[in-house]
């Protein structure tokens, strides 16, 4: 299926990130560049959360043009900013909660104030729907806050100390040349971006405000051929817009949820175990199933477009793909899913590996053809819409 075609397909189940990809709507930073606020702390954010609600609603329906409004001098982007730069001195970013003062020393997730980025680039793998023709252009951070031991990007989400480290004005830098590039959206990924969420939405304040720095990004690891500007850049008026895809395990507080809410255009969810007893031994990840659930039940019920992505492992398809199909069918019908055949034994589960460990030896393999088929089987009969995110 061409791009072109998927999109006609799902129009009615993406029309706000459509219509930003296609520079028809603004992103949503740029609305929240528009909202006026005042300096304080977290208890201004419900009040300015449904200022920013009613003006995107207003741009959705057609009844408002961001591009005649002025721009406060100090708005809802400078105050999420600020905000963030001030809970990451009492880390509670993820469903950890650890509440470590992360400009003195490493939390949970294993970092300080200090982010790193492996790699970017214009991602050719990812569902049709993001990839597009030119790629969704994706962020690598290091570093993640579960221990997932059949990790395929353990070199990165298990050594902080991977990657370059990058500012907010280098990380806007980068996303403004992925955008100049053509890429579809900017997809946020790691590890896990939720560590990461003070240097991303200053990251996002500059890019909104036009303060990269273009010549230093030449130091970050972009991992691609460089690509010409294209004339498909993503712009809405005379501003960068291009769409922010939250690609994440979504371990991640209600705090930072509603920080998100604010600034992500598309959402991109892991929904990895169906109970907390395999959540436990192969990602030693307590609170798992209410938090992903709750986490996901939130942007359903904020109308928020997502695809949801489940991985299918080998002798897991019972005890966990069957009751996250399951909780989805119930709790979300309306999302996409895609049901991932590409599980491949990595780090603590790779029997070729110094770092094996016998007690994974269930998930030691790749799922056979019958486990994936059992797996698209029992979607179908839930009426798990998954085909166009799966096979595209």
């Amino acid at each position: 299926m061409r791009f072109e075609e998927l999109k006609a397909e799902l129009r009615d189940d993406f029309p706000w990130y459509f219509s930003v990809m296609d520079g028809e709507m603004p992103a949503k930073y740029l609305i929240a560049k528009r909202v006026e606020a005042e300096r304080g702390g977290p208890e201004l954010l419900d009040k300015l959360t449904d200022s920013f609600l009613k003006l995107w609603r207003d741009v959705r329906e057609g009844r408002e043009d961001i591009r005649r409004l002025e721009v406060p001098k100090y708005s809802l982007l400078d105050y999420l900013a600020d905000l963030v730069d001030s809970w990451v001195e009492r880390c509670t970013f993820c469903r950890w909660g650890c509440r470590v003062n992360r400009k003195v020393r490493a939390g949970a997730c294993q970092l300080n104030v200090e982010s790193r980025v492996a790699s970017y680039f214009h991602h050719r793998g990812e569902e049709l729907v993001f990839r597009g023709t030119e790629g969704s252009g994706t962020v690598f951070f290091t570093s993640c806050n579960m221990r997932c031991v059949f990790c395929q990007n353990g070199d990165i989400s298990k050594d902080k100390d991977n990657g370059v480290p990058l500012s907010p004005r280098r990380l806007a830098g980068a996303i403004r040349v992925l955008a100049s590039e053509g890429v579809h959206n900017v997809n946020l990924v790691g590890g896990d971006p939720t560590v990461h969420l003070h240097t991303i939405i200053k990251a996002i304040r500059e890019l909104a405000y036009g303060n990269e720095v273009v010549d230093e990004v030449t130091l970050l690891p972009k991992a691609d051929y460089p690509y010409f500007h294209s004339r498909k850049r993503r712009v809405y008026g005379n501003e960068i817009s291009v769409p922010m895809l939250w690609n994440s395990n979504f371990f991640m507080s209600e705090e930072a949820m509603k920080v998100l809410r604010l600034v992500i255009d598309v959402w991109l969810p892991d929904f990895k175990f169906g109970n907390d007893r395999c959540a436990l031994r192969l990602s030693r990840t307590p609170w798992y199933v209410e938090t992903v659930t709750a986490n996901l039940s939130r942007i359903y019920s904020w109308g928020e477009e997502a695809v949801i992505r489940h991985l299918v492992m080998p002798n897991h398809v019972e005890d966990d793909t069957m009751p996250v199909l399951e909780w989805i069918a119930r709790n979300v019908p309306n999302y996409w899913v895609n049901l991932m055949d590409q599980y491949r034994p990595e780090y603590a589960a790779d029997p070729f590996s110094p770092l094996f460990d016998p007690k994974y030896s269930d998930i030691a393999r790749y799922p056979t053809r019958e486990e994936i088929e059992t797996a698209y089987s029992y979607a179908r009969k839930l009426g798990i819409k998954f085909e166009l995110t799966t096979f595209y």
